[in-house]
């Protein structure tokens, strides 16, 4: 517990009037905040566990990244609970990076979509693709959750607080 370094909180975004602009920036909103947490977080302890369930920060990011690439991009998990760690020899800057990059391309396949009713226009064998509508109020509660949590594991690391 070391520095306490107190960041300024960001207030939440103030969107346009669609509904598609506003769960798309609360979205982005959330999606800034958590890899902000993680960016620079100090090695141990980004990928150490802090409570019981073994829940560590570094590893939060890893799953989001998966979630956005599921979600978004119609990749198959096998494992959802492998998600919750990045391999030893991943750095933080590493994990950072792969989460924007799959957060950018999710962004990429939503501006193609107009219509929040239509199903994503990704494929999945044997699954059905989820509304454009769905998929974002999930993840707008997914990353939400995980901000959530990486606010509180970030504080125990090193005392950093704020958005």
């Amino acid at each position: 517990m070391a520095t306490h370094d107190r960041r300024r909180d960001t207030p939440p975004p103030r969107t346009g009037t669609s509904e598609a602009e506003t769960l798309r920036g609360f979205l982005d909103y959330l999606r800034t905040s958590v890899a902000a947490k993680v960016d620079g977080a100090p090695e141990p302890e980004v990928r150490t566990a802090a409570v019981r369930s073994g829940t560590n920060l570094l590893g939060l990011l890893n799953h989001l990244t998966y979630v956005e690439r599921a979600i978004f991009l119609g990749e198959h998990v096998a494992d959802w609970q492998a998600t919750f760690s990045a391999a030893p020899e991943d750095s933080v800057a590493e994990v950072v990076a792969r989460y924007r990059t799959a957060v950018e391309s999710a962004n990429a396949v939503l501006d193609g979509c107009a219509d929040l009713a239509a199903p994503l226009p990704r494929t999945q064998p044997g699954k059905p693709a989820p509304s454009v509508r769905w998929a974002l109020a999930h993840m707008v509660e997914e990353t939400g959750r995980h901000a959530g949590h990486a606010d509180i594991l970030r504080e125990l690391i090193d005392g950093s607080t704020g958005r």
